[in-house]
């Protein structure tokens, strides 16, 4: 069979697909997939202030009293630090499309187009092809870290992360049995998975489930409207709560407001242009009110991130998009791979290709700001039951079997887009490939601790400006 550009798509046999993992075990034994890559030459402060060349200014402050508050908040903004230090150690050469920042804060729960909730990876800002394991070495180092963050022991940390990579592991094992669209459709039912998993939990831990499910149920447009938006001379506005959430006329004060929204309106047209020709006609139902920057999160503080208020049949019917400015993945400095016109294009193909079921608003667009720069984005709905775990409450149980969740989905998403014989194969049936991992995890989550260290001397010796608490 030839794809559009007349490109003959190749048709392994099964047997040849194993031997093609098989092959790559015998070049990167799984135990090298344990080796950490030298403290030498290692400056993660430096790449971190590289990122900050490319950030709106007065925000990267915030973004370091973010990242110093703890050493897992460190570790969520640290993704270009974990992709350099990942790029020299063996990898398996097995290829598959990478969240690129699978950490445990990154999956979570979203509504489906069809209204029901999905648990699933939900960040893919850094999404770009890699090998496998570099996915799952960021997700296992992830619950090292908070475990060590929670004051767990060491043999409670092994564990936890030892059964994050089987997860992973016999996942993977299970969808190369599996045939193409079994494999595509697969997904984890929250209202099966979540309730299994909160009564193996303590009583406390039960409850924060319940809570956690039932909450993002009530989390869309309309709940948004009542948190971020108020009513001034008779008109629905969006709050001004600087430096966290600043009307698009409060920041380009100095310039034209009509003129603002007249390329606004613009570059709305050009992201419907991406839309699914029956979700464009759905968005033309609803007029643009007003946008206002919102910082979000850890690591993508500093980027430009716009809330757009648009109103449906009255101000009761609103929509709320997120536009995130999407820049060059982390990875794409390290491994060979595509190049993309638009790098908002990249993040919703790849959020397309791994997620089980994708925002049905989710489009890109691109731009050129006040400052005369052309900078991409990716837009979606800001919140459509959207949920996560509160990850600095859970007991070691609850660590476990959430670990164990995010494992799962993380090798759904993988087996889309990969050779996922290959890769079952190149894992095997035995647990070298967790113990492997977990070794990993622990090392790292060491580093990951003396690098915030780093952050936080920096900061305290003034060579780093911080701003805590916001």
């Amino acid at each position: 069979m030839s794809d559009t550009n007349g490109y003959v798509v190749p048709h392994p046999t099964w047997e040849q697909r194993v031997e093609a993992g098989l092959a790559a075990r015998r070049t990167t034994p799984i135990a090298a997939l344990a080796e950490v890559s030298p403290d030498e030459g290692r400056d993660p402060l430096a790449l971190l202030e590289q990122q900050a060349a490319t950030r709106i200014p007065q925000l990267i402050s915030v973004r370091y009293g973010r990242m110093s508050s703890s050493p897992f908040a460190f570790y969520r903004g640290a993704a270009l630090v974990m992709a350099d230090d990942l790029s020299r150690t063996p990898n398996s050469g097995l290829i598959s499309q990478l969240c690129g920042d699978a950490h445990l804060s990154n999956f979570g729960l979203f509504a489906t187009p069809e209204r029901k909730l999905a648990f699933d990876i939900n960040d893919f800002d850094e999404t770009y092809p890699g090998p496998f394991e570099w996915d799952v070495k960021r997700l296992v180092a992830s619950l090292a870290v908070a475990a060590r963050d929670n004051g767990f022991t060491g043999k409670e940390r092994k564990r936890i992360t030892r059964a994050c990579a089987a997860e992973y592991r016999e996942t993977m094992l299970a969808q190369a049995e599996r045939g193409n669209l079994a494999v595509w459709y697969s997904h984890v039912e929250p209202s099966t998975e979540l309730v299994d998993l909160r009564d193996e939990l303590d009583s406390s831990m039960k409850k924060r489930t319940r809570k956690l499910i039932e909450k993002s149920m009530t989390r869309d447009s309309v709940q948004a409207l009542g948190k971020l938006t108020t009513i001034v001379d008779g008109e629905r506005r969006i709050i001004s709560a600087p430096p966290l959430i600043v009307p698009i006329e409060e920041v380009f004060a100095d310039l034209d407001t009509e003129l603002i929204y007249q390329e606004l309106h613009e570059r709305l047209r050009s992201y419907r242009s991406t839309l699914q020709w029956d979700r464009r006609v759905l968005l033309e139902q609803f007029e643009f009110v007003q946008a206002a920057r919102k910082v979000v999160g850890v690591g993508s503080v500093g980027t430009r991130a716009w809330i757009m208020l648009l109103r449906g049949r009255d101000d009761d019917d609103p929509l709320f998009l997120q536009a995130k400015e999407a820049q060059r993945s982390v990875l794409a400095d390290y491994v060979d791979g595509p190049t993309f016109a638009n790098e908002g294009e990249r993040v919703v193909n790849g959020q397309r290709l791994m997620q089980a079921a994708s925002d049905i608003f989710l489009g890109w667009q691109k731009g050129t700001g006040a400052d005369g720069v052309q900078r991409d984005f990716y837009l979606r709905q800001l919140r459509d039951g959207k949920g996560s775990a509160v990850v600095e409450a859970m007991t070691p149980t609850g660590l476990t079997l959430y670990g164990r969740l995010c494992g799962r989905v993380l090798a759904y998403g993988h087996a889309r887009s990969s050779d996922r014989v290959a890769i079952a194969a190149y894992l095997g049936s035995d647990s070298e490939f967790d113990e492997a991992i977990a070794d990993f995890a622990e090392v790292y989550s060491q580093r990951n601790k003396n690098d915030r260290n780093q952050l936080v001397d920096a900061i305290d010796e003034g060579k780093v400006k911080a701003r805590t608490g916001i």
